[in-house]
């Protein structure tokens, strides 16, 4: 009798065991469905890393804790607590996140060639009225440049080159800055449009054998810019020179709140970054911590950050691209020495900080069809195209 009563609580234990086994392997597969589906949504969402962690391998493991608690109604008003508290902390992560993502300016923006293609109807592209008074069909110039330049040297090709000619088709490229100076250097381009390469990317070029040719073919100004409420208008040379090498720190320096000053830089290469170097004209500029460098080429650079759209940040760029391109209406312009960087002043020479647009080639080139490109391009017909895009014109 006692031996039956003891194989019955046996099976009874066993029971129980089996019923646990079970519990947990439906408990664990139904919330590691949930957590992978948590990964995928807050990944593509861009949450933080240890949200989807939590979601994805905490939260399964809390409820392996209450399957085999003791005093399960004790513990489960503790797991009830603790999901709320995740909860609401998860809510602040997302609300945290959605306010840097409304604050974000993308000053690296990598523009959209698709709204200026050649050869298409529906273009941002200028077109000239009348037939282009020179036209390319044989060894055509591998033609590249800047993100942007690609509104011009785009239009250039549908201006010049056979309609049957294609983005990154081997002949009409868009590499940017980095990778389009690294490229030219190799001579596996023959043209890129842009800003003066950096003393790294010549140096570069010399080693590859290369002796980079510039051609000045327009002109724009190099400007700096801040968020729309912040009550400084304009800045002297002098002040953006201590401000980018530290001396100057906060903004009621300057004429402004009583905020420390967060200047923002781009990645070693860009033509901004190459162009506030030689605006420093050898005066140190501060290093930047990882956060403030921005970059958008991803793979290449460690870290990717976007300039932050805060009262306190200053950030720079060129007049075109933060006019034509990025057209954020929550950023202002500066004025330098009170000289506003509008195309008049630029074409006058008022405004204190103007770089010109290059048409960059190398040395020896042996197709004949480089020169004759340049020419045009500084031709009416090239110029006209420079200064309808936005840009002010040489000639």
């Amino acid at each position: 009798m006692d031996n039956e009563k003891e194989n019955k609580s046996n099976l009874k234990n066993i029971g129980k065991i089996i019923f646990k086994l079970i519990l947990t392997a439906g408990a664990l597969f139904a919330s590691y469905i949930v957590g992978i589906y948590l990964l995928l949504i807050l990944a593509s969402s861009d949450i933080n890393i240890v949200s989807t962690i939590w979601s994805a391998i905490l939260l399964p493991s809390l409820l392996l804790f209450l399957i085999y608690s003791k005093n399960k109604k004790r513990d489960l008003k503790r797991w009830v607590i603790f999901l709320l508290l995740f909860l609401i902390v998860l809510g602040i992560n997302i609300g945290i996140n959605k306010y840097e993502e409304s604050i974000t300016i993308k000053t690296n923006v990598n523009i959209n060639c698709e709204e200026y293609l050649p050869f298409v109807d529906e273009t941002k592209i200028v077109k000239l009225e009348n037939e282009a008074s020179l036209k390319l069909k044989d060894d055509l110039p591998i033609i590249d440049g800047a993100a942007a330049v690609f509104p011009v040297y785009s239009a250039f090709v549908n201006a010049v080159y056979p309609n049957t000619v294609e983005l990154n088709d081997g002949v009409f490229e868009y590499n940017n800055t980095v990778r389009g100076y690294f490229l030219l250097a190799q001579k596996e381009t023959d043209m890129f449009l842009g800003g003066f390469p950096s003393d790294d990317q010549v140096e570069f070029a010399k080693e590859q054998g290369t002796e980079f040719v510039y051609t000045e073919i327009g002109k724009d100004a190099f400007v700096f810019f801040v968020h729309k409420d912040n009550p400084v208008e304009s800045l002297t040379t002098e002040q953006i020179k201590k401000i980018y090498s530290g001396e100057i720190t906060n903004w009621k320096e300057v004429g402004g709140n009583d905020e420390e000053i967060v200047a923002f830089q781009r990645n070693e290469g860009s033509g901004s970054q190459s162009m506030l170097k030689r605006f420093m004209d050898g005066t140190p500029i501060m290093e930047a911590p990882t956060e403030q460098v921005n970059d958008f080429m991803v793979g290449i650079i460690d870290q990717v950050s976007d300039y932050k759209n805060k009262t306190n940040s200053i950030g720079f760029s060129f007049r075109y691209y933060m006019e034509g391109i990025i057209k954020n209406p929550n950023v202002k312009i500066l004025k330098i020495d009170g000289i506003e960087p509008n195309l008049e002043n630029i074409k006058k020479g008022n405004y204190p900080i103007t770089s010109y647009l290059y048409a960059v080639t190398y040395k020896n080139n042996d197709n004949e069809n480089v020169q004759k490109l340049l020419d045009w391009i500084l031709s009416k017909e090239g110029q006209e195209i420079i200064e309808k895009t936005g840009y002010v014109g040489i000639k």
